[in-house]
């Protein structure tokens, strides 16, 4: 094979892995923000400083239902226009950056489990907040499928 027909295998190649390294690159990364809530979307989305961020390892009710409306606006009592920091895990789900939240130093996930407002989600918790779940959480409340 020539030099020249090589490298114009070769060129299209490398610059793929680039653009893809470059696209996976921030997005795999771990890191915190900080700011204000700015909207609960349910117990286990905020919006923190305009970023949404998902609760890693919550299990929240949807709020299609009574619990779900119920939860939201436990969590919006909870934390709804004040200053929490999070901490990204780099992974994404729909719009939603992955994380644990904290107000005033406390795990806001863990919080809303502790008051039955969510149950723990064992597939993205490795289990953390399974002995906070409160048994009138568990009669109540439906685990999701997939945090099974």
């Amino acid at each position: 094979m020539s030099r020249k027909s090589f490298s114009g295998i070769l060129r299209p190649c490398l610059a793929g892995a680039l653009l893809a390294g470059l696209l996976a690159g921030p997005a795999a990364a771990e890191r915190v923000i900080e700011g204000r809530v700015t909207v609960v979307r349910d117990v286990d989305t905020i919006v923190v400083a305009g970023t949404p961020v998902r609760l890693n390892g919550v299990d929240g009710p949807e709020t299609s239902t009574r619990a779900g409306r119920e939860a939201r606006s436990f969590m919006g009592r909870l934390v709804g226009g004040k200053h929490v920091a999070c901490r990204l895990n780099g992974e994404r789900t729909y719009d939603r950056w992955v994380g644990v939240c904290y107000l005033d130093g406390q795990d806001i996930g863990a919080i809303a489990i502790a008051n039955g407002q969510a149950l723990d989600c064992p597939r993205y918790s490795g289990g953390r907040y399974r002995k906070l779940e409160t048994r009138a959480a568990r009669a109540r409340l439906p685990r999701a499928g997939y945090c099974r």
